[in-house]
């Protein structure tokens, strides 16, 4: 099966913009994100929404290797995602992109996330330095889980019970 991307996009963007706020729910975590950003020279808001969308992206990526559906988005692994992040080359996490964006804001930072690839240099550093750290807030999230990996869906579901909107 082929995943839909008008679809599966979305579900994708979603998990992007909830990640940050779940991970923040112990406050000094946010903290020392932004005192990394700082330290490397990345503007703390350009630097939290390139991690939101190399998360989307990640996740993305993974979803289209493994032709998941939308519908199936909710089983995939966050360790899969996180391992997508930084195993990934970055230019990987363009293919099978949906070619417009319901969300202007997810195709501007989509846009900004292709000039830092095909920049590349130090442009291409600092997406490095924000892989590490989108995968290590995936990996905080999956280290809260009781007993088994967290999925996607049971990220989905913490952000609805947080209030998070969709």
């Amino acid at each position: 099966m082929t995943p839909d991307p008008d679809m599966l996009w979305p579900r994708c963007a979603h998990l992007g913009h909830v990640l940050l706020p779940l991970v923040d729910q112990e406050p000094w975590r946010q903290g020392r994100r932004r005192e990394n950003l700082q330290a490397w020279g990345i503007d703390t808001t350009a630097g939290e929404r390139l991690m939101e969308i190399f998360a989307a992206l990640a996740t993305h990526a993974v979803a289209v290797d493994t032709s998941l559906s939308a519908a199936e988005l909710d089983d995939l692994p966050l360790k899969a995602v996180a391992e997508a992040a930084t195993g990934k080359r970055d230019y990987e996490l363009l293919a099978g992109l949906p070619t417009t964006f319901a969300d202007d804001r997810d195709g501007h930072a989509v846009n900004v996330f292709r000039l830092h690839v095909y920049r590349g240099g130090e442009y291409g550093h600092r997406l490095t330095q924000l892989s590490t750290e989108m995968r290590h807030a995936l990996l905080v999230l999956a280290e809260r889980a009781p007993i088994r990996l967290l999925t996607c869906g049971d990220v989905f579901r913490r952000a609805a019970e947080a209030g998070l909107q969709q």
